[in-house]
């Protein structure tokens, strides 16, 4: 169908990552986080868990450059 915008697929983590990663609560204590690393990092739910995980991974979206 032409005209159509199609979103990319949302982040799918897989269950032996998610076991490995750290969970947080709410999106606010993953960024309280994410300010202290060295690698510019994104939270996101978590689709295993519905917990919040921390990523690298920027997939197109737009990240906040510090002032």
């Amino acid at each position: 169908m032409r005209g159509l915008f199609c979103y990319p697929p949302p982040m799918r983590t897989r269950l032996s990552i998610c076991q490995k990663k750290a969970r947080f609560q709410s999106a606010h204590d993953a960024i309280l986080i994410a300010e202290r690393s060295a690698v510019p990092r994104r939270p996101y739910r978590c689709d295993r868990c519905r917990k919040f995980h921390l990523t690298s991974r920027t997939n197109g979206k737009r990240m906040v450059r510090p002032a």
